[in-house]
C-alpha cells in the first residue's frame, strides 16, 4: 500500500482523524483534509505520536472550487474517504427549510462534490470510494429528520453509483457506524435549554436525549471504525456495506437482511453488465 494515495475528508477530529493516522500507519500516503487547517493540531499530534506523517490540506466539502483546488494538486489518487459531516437534531415544525438545506449541503452534496471531482483520478488508478454514512442512513430516527434524510440520500446515491463505477474499475463502499465516541454529538448545536424550547415536543425530545446519552455511554471508538475503513482500503474485493459494530448490525438488521449489500449489488450490476 506504500505507493497508494488516499484523500480523507473531515480529519480534524473523530473518525476522520483516526482514519488518517491508521491509513498512514498502514503505509498509505494520506492527504488529510479539513475546512479549517488551523484545527490540525490534534491530528498532527496524533500522527507524531504514531510515528507517521500526513499531508494536511484545506478542503471545504460544500465549496466545489475548494474541492477542485485540493484535487488539482494531486498527480495520483487511489482512494477517497468521504468522512466530513455534521450532526443535527431538530424537528421540521420548529426549524426552517434553510436549516434542512444546510444539513443536506454538508452531509449529502459535500459527498457528491468530492466524489465527482475525484472520479477521473480514481478511474486512472482503479481506485475506490469509501463513504462514511450511518445507521441513520438505514433507519430514520426521531429528531434526526434532516440528518437521516441526508444519509438516506447518500446511501441511495452510492448504492446506485456502485455498479456504474465498477464498469470503469472503481469500487464504491459505504461504512455504517452506530454510536461512536467522538466530538460528533457535541457538534449538533443544541442549546442547553433545548427541551424547554421544544414546546409540545418537549417530552419526546427529553426521552430521545436520555436514550441517546445512554447509547453513547457505550459507544464504539473512533479507532475501531478507522481500522475497519483501512481494511476496506486494503481489501482486494471490498464489500459494498460495512456495519462497524454488533450494535450497528443489530439495529440496521431490523431493516436490512442483506448486510453486506451483495444481493442488491448483484441485481443492479446485471443492469449495466
Amino acid at each position: 500500500m506504500s505507493t497508494k494515495t488516499a484523500l480523507i475528508t473531515g480529519t480534524s477530529s473523530g473518525i476522520g482523524l483516526a482514519t488518517a493516522v491508521a491509513a498512514a500507519r498502514a503505509g498509505l500516503r494520506v492527504i488529510a483534509t479539513m475546512r479549517d487547517t488551523a484545527k490540525a493540531g490534534p491530528l498532527l499530534a496524533a500522527a507524531e505520536q504514531a510515528g507517521v506523517t500526513v499531508d494536511v490540506r484545506a478542503l471545504d466539502v460544500t465549496d466545489p472550487a475548494s474541492v477542485q483546488a485540493c484535487l488539482d494538486g494531486l498527480d495520483r489518487l487511489d482512494a477517497v474517504v468521504n468522512n466530513a459531516g455534521a450532526g443535527h437534531v431538530g424537528t421540521l415544525e420548529q426549524e426552517s427549510v434553510d436549516d434542512v438545506r444546510a444539513v443536506m449541503e454538508v452531509n449529502f452534496f459535500g459527498v457528491l462534490h468530492v466524489t465527482k471531482a475525484a472520479l477521473p483520478l480514481l478511474r486512472a488508478s482503479g481506485g475506490r470510494v469509501v463513504t462514511v454514512t450511518s445507521v441513520g442512513g438505514v433507519i430514520g430516527q426521531p429528531f434526526n429528520e434532516a440528518y437521516c434524510a441526508a444519509k438516506f440520500a447518500v446511501e441511495g446515491f452510492m448504492e446506485s453509483l456502485a455498479p456504474v463505477a465498477a464498469t470503469a474499475g472503481v469500487s464504491v463502499s459505504i461504512v455504517e457506524p452506530g454510536a461512536v465516541a467522538s466530538e460528533f454529538v457535541s457538534n449538533v448545536g443544541l442549546p442547553a435549554d433545548a427541551v424547554e424550547q421544544a414546546g409540545p415536543y418537549a417530552p419526546a425530545l427529553s426521552a430521545y436525549l436520555d436514550r441517546t446519552r445512554a447509547a453513547f455511554a457505550a459507544a464504539q471508538t473512533a479507532d475501531d471504525v478507522a481500522g475497519q475503513i483501512v481494511e476496506l482500503l486494503a481489501a482486494d474485493r471490498p464489500a459494498f456495506r460495512v456495519l462497524t459494530s454488533d450494535a450497528a448490525r443489530a439495529f440496521a438488521g431490523t431493516k436490512l437482511k442483506d448486510l453486506d449489500g451483495s444481493a442488491v449489488q448483484a441485481l443492479t450490476t446485471a443492469w449495466v453488465a
